[in-house]
């Protein structure tokens, strides 16, 4: 029978992304991502020319999961028709699911990659830059819907506050980590749900 070669790329991403979270992306070998995911270096490189290129179709594979996520959020919501009770719900629909989020991956691959001088300006920023704009329109647009019906004459922001969902799951991570306390990324959500049903006047 033929071996399955999509099966064997996706568990050779599924370790690297692991290793590359867990301990940085230079101080991740081919050879370690190899021994790990129980493949062979003819098998690795048949799906990746070089660990520049693991890289890149790790990150790729992490945009695609990051915007699903997003629209999980955005197809939750869809039926509600108030907009300032539906960005509400939208930030609460991540801070309910913050710790199945935490029991699957201790941090972000974007943070860990964007850590990295060679991968600055390149092609893995310009997806990375690319996801985040994506989430930070969708998220600018729910805003704006909101802010029309409750604070019409407001001066806020709207990108910078959309942007600063981002900047809470970043620092969610890092506090998760920091404290060995997976709970800490939820608290942050709902800090973050609470500052905008604020300015709502919810």
């Amino acid at each position: 029978m033929p071996r399955d070669g999509n099966a064997t790329r996706e568990r050779i991403l599924g370790v690297a992304e692991r290793l590359v979270t867990d301990q940085g992306y230079s101080a991740t070998s081919v050879d370690q991502v190899i021994a790990e995911a129980g493949s062979s270096k003819g098998a690795f490189f048949h799906h990746f020319s070089s660990k520049t290129d693991l890289a890149v179709q790790l990150v790729a594979r992490y945009v695609a999961a990051d915007l699903a996520h997003l629209d999980a959020g955005l197809a939750a919501t869809a039926h509600i028709t108030d907009p300032a009770a539906r960005v509400v719900a939208f930030i609460r629909h991540y801070e309910d699911g913050a710790d199945e989020l935490m029991a699957e991956q201790s941090g972000c691959l974007y943070a860990t990659v964007l850590a990295e001088r060679e991968f600055t300006g390149g092609e893995i920023n310009d997806q990375v830059a690319k996801a985040t704009r994506v989430w930070r329109d969708a998220v600018a647009d729910l805003l704006r819907a909101a802010l029309a019906t409750r604070r019409p004459d407001t001066d806020i922001d709207v990108g910078a506050l959309a942007d600063h969902l981002y900047t809470t799951f970043e620092g969610g991570f890092i506090l998760c980590r920091t404290y060995a306390d997976r709970s800490a990324m939820r608290a942050q959500l709902r800090v973050y749900r609470q500052l905008v049903e604020a300015l709502l006047r919810i």
